[in-house]
């Protein structure tokens, strides 16, 4: 649902750390961890996403340490190397989704120019590079990507990578047809990954009573709460 209503302009760095501020006011609380994803491409928002860091990093700021903020990725591979010569200690995600080209250009349009060898060489040299863990996200989807022949590619992909893979159960969106995989395929899957050496964990859903959970962010006009509710 986040990419249906397309793209209008990117937001500035001010616009970035005003978030923050807002949701410290309102929860009265300090916000000491930063995860940008959502809505957007934070690596096609490269210099200001770089200059938000700056500020929320300063000491005379919000003085977040660099290894708690994270930038998620769709896998733009030019802009991963741009941020691996930065040396800075983020965290990097990639929402993968898939473990071949096949899967993956088709549902996710970025493969066709970033296809997976590419994208996973650029993620072992960033790994390797700055000794941070990289991490996955994969939203498992029923009879799409949730096989266990798909567990054992992915397995020996990420084979040998210092990574962590995300798996998480599809949010229903009225606009897309893509069902859950069951709990117990989901289990199956994550299974087949930790004996293969990979560290992987299984995401907690929050929020998708509201559609505000993974995959369901979108703008509703006034009146369509009520119809996204029900």
């Amino acid at each position: 649902a986040s990419t249906l209503a397309g793209f209008t302009r990117n937001l500035t760095p001010g616009e970035i750390e005003s978030q923050i501020h807002t949701a410290q006011s309102d929860l009265g609380i300090r916000i000491s961890r930063i995860v940008m994803m959502g809505i957007g491409e934070p690596l096609d928002n490269f210099e200001n996403v770089l200059d938000f860091r700056n500020n929320v990093n300063n000491e005379n700021g919000l003085n977040i340490s660099m290894r708690n903020i994270t930038v998620s990725t769709c896998g733009v591979v030019d802009r991963i190397y741009d941020l691996m010569d930065k040396n800075l200690q983020l965290t990097l995600t990639i929402s993968l989704h898939a473990p071949n080209d096949e899967i993956r250009s088709r549902t996710m349009p970025v493969n066709k120019r970033y296809p997976i060898d590419t994208l996973l060489k650029a993620c072992r040299e960033y790994g390797e590079h700055t000794g941070r863990r990289v991490s996955f996200e994969y939203t498992l989807i029923k009879d799409v990507n949730d096989s266990e022949q798909n567990a054992q590619e992915l397995s020996q992909r990420l084979k040998g990578s210092l990574c962590h893979v995300n798996l998480i159960p599809v949010n229903d969106v009225k606009e897309r047809c893509n069902v859950r995989s069951s709990k117990e395929t989901i289990i199956k899957f994550c299974n087949v990954l930790k004996r293969n050496g990979i560290n992987a964990t299984i995401r907690r859903t929050l929020g998708a009573d509201i559609n505000a959970s993974c995959g369901q962010l979108r703008h509703l006009k006034r009146g369509d709460m009520n119809e996204n509710s029900r």
